[in-house]
């Protein structure tokens, strides 16, 4: 690492620079990346990250899950920062930054870097000339049924051109992976947990579509006539086509879209709107979707009992961390539908379990301690459907102000789960919901209670989510997660995560649990419980043990019947 900085360094005076900015995400601004620039120049693995470096001070900024990770993987070799020290950037003035301009947005460097500072844009990006990660283009894009997704292509398209007339433009660049995806029901491998396509997309609002991309990925589109060749365009020319477009207004996103190429439709086109409504339209799940999700969460469900089953009653061994996320994933690879975790598994026992995003790896990890709090959360991907869930779990009597603590949180599971969505219909008001019992005591964590999940694409979508500054309304339809936590640095770490999605009946939306697991009853204070969250705890074990019994030995079925 220390190696890759002097490198760095070496080539700021040839680009008349002072600092060079890397961000965690590639160009196609993906949470999960097979290229990570952020991880080679300062060894953070987190998933969210940016790192400046400048000619004798290096800074890394991340959040609140990252505070402990990032100071163990980077902190001799960075300063490290809260993303919100990055609004209107100040720590130093008037220095002339580099960027690669296919990895940010125009937005970005507005809020963060133009107010003290200069940006100059070098097109090709420097830690790549120190470190090439190459794309693997051998993995193709393939389709999705109708049968599976629940709605056809031609009436997505039909959706986007509508919003395109209703803005008076002529085109949209669909300039997200997963939004592209969920527009022509396409599936690739291009990343390490998710079936994202790395693609763009054109839309007309006369419906003609250009998919861009490589052509080597598009090859099973085209046999299986899903794509025509006149609708595909390889991404190198991309910006000839581009300007031999007719027409005056593009929409594009400036969430995703990069300045190089909102420059570049800049160049010849008046930019009327700055959203991609495909963020809205794919948050909302319709039946065939979530039936499908339902599936997957059996299946899921089935897995993750089998393994708290073997963790506390049956192994006798002492294991590592690594050694069960792997019996884990062991479990989850029975059914057949399984295809590859949805995220990295976090399994931390003890004071690992405080650090949010911990990753276990095999020459570095804790064997885990009879006395030992174990937090694991895991995901799939299956086919079809997309799973995160969280359970802590102890192995002996635990303390009981532990107990309490734990106790607390479940209750902010509880109230968020029970949530009128009526009455509370954004994620802030909800937010506030699960950390109530926790903030009696003093005690918070650091990160969003929920996010949102997509439908066989990135475990993490938006615009959706439950934290204390989300406006988003919560609509029928909507998969969040329900995680709230508490963590005590070099001591333990503790969440409960469920997924949930919005269901309605008659007029009354409300949360339906998605995830089908058993909650660690041994750290469970019940003097501190309602009689209402008992009987949402009886319930929910209730339906547990209903909907994936039959999948279970007698032993472990047995052992479910003890949590009602």
């Amino acid at each position: 690492m220390k190696n890759y900085i002097k490198l760095l360094r070496t080539k700021f005076k040839k680009n008349g620079i002072d600092g060079y900015i890397v961000p965690k995400n590639d160009d196609y601004f993906t949470e999960y990346s097979k290229i990570n620039r952020l991880k080679i120049i300062s060894n953070f693995s987190g998933s969210a990250g940016l790192a400046i470096i400048l000619k004798n001070k290096n800074y890394l900024f991340t959040d609140g899950r990252y505070t402990i990770q990032s100071q163990i993987e980077c902190g001799k070799n960075f300063k490290i920062l809260g993303f919100e020290k990055l609004i209107n950037f100040n720590l130093f003035k008037n220095l002339k930054l580099g960027i690669d301009p296919k990895l940010f947005t125009n937005t970005q460097i507005k809020n963060f870097f133009l107010k003290y500072n200069k940006i100059k844009f070098i097109n090709k990006n420097l830690i790549d000339e120190i470190k090439k990660e190459r794309e693997n283009l051998a993995i193709p894009f393939f389709s999705l049924n109708k049968t599976i997704t629940g709605e056809g292509t031609k009436s997505k398209i039909n959706k986007i051109s509508k919003y395109l007339k209703k803005n008076k433009s002529d085109y949209i660049f669909i300039s997200a992976p997963e939004n592209v995806a969920w527009i022509l029901n396409i599936r690739g491998g291009d990343g390490p947990n998710s079936p994202v396509p790395n693609s763009r997309l054109i839309i007309s609002k006369t419906n003609k579509i250009l998919l861009i991309s490589k052509i080597q990925k598009c090859k099973k589109l085209f046999k299986n006539k899903i794509l025509k060749k006149n609708e595909f365009l390889d991404i190198e020319d991309l910006p000839k086509k581009i300007l031999n477009l007719k027409g005056k207004n593009f929409i594009i996103d400036d969430k995703s879209c990069s300045i190089f190429y909102e420059n570049l439709i800049k160049s010849k086109f008046n930019i009327i709107n700055r959203e991609d409504p495909t963020y809205h339209l794919k948050a909302i799940k319709n039946k065939t979707e979530i039936k499908n999700m339902i599936n997957a969460h059996i299946s899921d469900g089935v897995a993750l009992t089998k393994f708290l089953y073997w963790i506390k009653k049956v192994n006798k061994k002492k294991i590592t961390e690594v050694d069960a996320a792997i019996k884990l994933e062991n479990f989850r690879k029975r059914n057949k539908n399984f295809l590859y975790p949805s995220f990295d598994t976090i399994a931390g026992a003890g004071k690992n379990g405080a650090i949010v995003h911990y990753r276990a790896k095999k020459n570095d990890c804790r064997i885990i301690d009879k006395k030992d709090i174990f937090l694991c959360d895991s995901g799939g991907q299956y086919k079809y459907g997309t799973t995160d869930v969280t359970r802590t779990i102890c192995f002996s009597k635990q303390k009981k102000n532990i107990k309490n603590i734990f106790t607390k949180v479940l209750k902010g599971h509880i109230a968020v789960a029970t949530t009128d969505i009526n009455k509370d219909n954004v994620g802030k008001k909800i937010d506030k919901r699960a950390r109530k019992f926790l903030n009696k005591s003093n005690l918070d964590y650091a990160h969003g209670t929920g996010h949102g999940v997509g439908f066989f694409l990135n475990v993490h979508e938006g615009p959706q989510s439950i934290t204390k500054i989300n406006t988003v309304k919560i609509k029928e339809g909507m998969i969040l997660s329900n995680e709230p936590g508490y963590y005590k640095t070099n001591e333990y770490g503790i969440r409960i995560e469920n997924l949930v999605y919005v269901k309605k009946s008659k007029k009354n939306l409300f949360f339906e649990n998605l995830t089908l697991a058993p909650i660690e009853k041994d750290l469970i204070n019940y003097n501190l419980l309602t009689k209402n969250e008992k009987n949402y705890l009886f319930k929910y074990h209730l339906e547990v043990y209903s909907k994936i019994s039959g999948y279970l030995n007698s032993n472990e079925k047995k052992w479910l019947a003890s949590f009602i």
